[in-house]
């Protein structure tokens, strides 16, 4: 097939060197965005008087019907070496002479930042709404458990109980921060390229706020070189999707820890659990666990265009056709993992019993203990001490602390009466965590009431 750049060569590619080329295999998606784009492209040719308003008609009807071609599969990828070649040359089969101005004042280059904008601000709209029903998710189930008391780790030891609802809406924080990147990384994007040309923008008198208001579009890009060689928007997508995949794989890693035996603080759904071809009693966590390693893929995609773009002179380099591929990857493999994760948390059964058994055990009422005799008149570094030399005797002892008598306790501090057992009870723990942003019952209520508004607000 001719190429678009024919003129300059005697010779055509290589087969080799051509399909080593060609981007058609993967930029082909981008479709509908370089089929609105031109279409943008054409209005401003009209209003420069470039194209006749008839010629301007029969163009953009063209692009409709091209576009329809490829949605139905009737024009296929093979043959092209990318998706703005395969729109040109269809245009031009469809209306000769008219279609060969399309291109006119226009560049592959501002061409493909257009496009890939374009495509950026679809798939943070899309992965922002799959955020939103996440979150939806983790509140449904903080609202059915609100009275489930569970350990609170440190260093994955026991800690101090807390309410299983605030260790939920925890996650429901981190989303709402991944969030507000998607859309700070919006507000970058959203700036329009189209009239930069190869590099130096055009000597044709283009209006390209027509263009702007056409695509939608916040603002026009101030520097043709920079318009041109600017893939910054694609890196802050992909570390968007890095810290968002880093939460869910944080929020998998917990999945997995709690529906071990060991733990057996969850049972999970058959349909998203899998088994042992070799161990019948297996039910394993595996869609938890590719979530988790499916992370590793987004890390390397944000490296991947790090890397490549660390050393580009300006402006347009052919090693930028290499920012398609990681940037589709980590929008399929994002929104896969935000569908897949809402489901299962909605699947999610707590074990009630094996929960209100395992939050009575490791000491994790000692910092009630100690802010307990703080309250008694004693300075906190030495009620930290007594305390741990309460818990020293009960581990010796094989008890609890609650399970220690009075006179036991007053071996440590004389201080200590009766209604020191109100401050041992998990229970009251966390009843008396009433401070904003803490794990009383009052405060979670409230927190989630406040979680729903704000995304009835979106």
């Amino acid at each position: 097939m001719e190429k678009v750049w024919g003129g300059r060569f005697r010779e055509g590619l290589d087969p080799i060197a051509e399909r080593f080329n060609a981007s058609i295999s993967f930029d082909f998606r981008l479709y509908p965005y370089d089929i609105k784009g031109t279409v943008a492209h054409c209005k401003i040719l009209e209003k420069a008087g470039i194209i006749k308003k008839d010629e301007a008609k029969k163009i953009i009807e063209a692009l409709g019907k091209i576009g329809e071609e490829i949605r139905s599969g009737k024009i296929k990828a093979e043959g092209y070496e990318d998706i703005h070649t395969l729109v040109e040359k269809k245009l031009i089969e469809k209306l000769g002479e008219i279609g060969e101005k399309i291109h006119t004042g226009r560049s592959r280059n501002d061409q493909v930042s257009l496009d890939m904008r374009l495509f950026v601000k679809d798939a943070i709209r899309d992965v922002i709404s799959k955020i939103k029903k996440l979150q939806l998710s983790l509140i449904d189930l903080a609202e059915k458990n609100i009275d489930i008391i569970i350990p609170g780790y440190t260093h994955l030891q026991r800690a101090q109980p807390v309410l299983l609802s605030h260790h939920l809406m925890a996650y429901y924080e981190m989303l709402k921060r991944d969030k507000e990147r998607f859309r700070q990384s919006f507000r970058r994007t959203d700036v329009m390229p189209l009239g930069s040309g190869a590099i130096a923008g055009t000597s044709f008198e283009f209006e390209r706020e027509i263009a702007l208001k056409e695509l939608g579009f916040s603002e026009m890009s101030r520097n043709s070189i920079d318009a041109v060689s600017d893939r910054d928007f694609v890196i802050d997508f992909i570390y968007s999707a890095s810290v968002l995949m880093l939460h869910l794989s944080r929020l998998s890693e917990e999945i997995i820890l709690w529906s071990t035996k060991e733990f057996s603080f969850i049972d999970l759904p058959d349909s998203f659990s899998t088994g042992s071809s070799i161990m019948p009693q297996k039910k394993n966590p595996d869609i938890a666990e590719l979530i988790r390693g499916k992370t590793a893929r987004i890390y390397g995609n944000l490296m991947c265009m790090l890397t490549l773009m660390k050393a580009l002179p300006l402006a347009y380099n052919k090693d930028m056709q290499e920012d398609k591929e990681p940037l589709f990857d980590t929008y399929d493999t994002v929104c896969d993992c935000l569908e897949v994760i809402a489901r299962l948390v909605k699947g999610i059964r707590f074990n009630r019993e094996k929960i209100k058994e395992e939050v009575k055990k490791g000491y994790i009422t000692a910092t009630d203990l100690a802010e307990y005799l703080v309250r008694k008149g004693i300075p906190f570094r030495k009620a930290h001490r007594i305390v741990g030399e309460i818990v020293l005797y009960a581990i010796e002892k094989g008890k609890q602390l609650d399970e220690l008598s009075l006179d036991e306790l007053k071996k440590f501090s004389s201080i200590i009466e009766d209604d020191v057992y109100e401050w041992l009870d998990p229970e009251n723990s966390v009843r008396k965590k009433k401070i904003y942003g803490g794990t009383s019952p009052e405060y979670v209520k409230r927190s989630i009431e406040e979680a729903k508004k704000e995304l009835e607000r979106e």
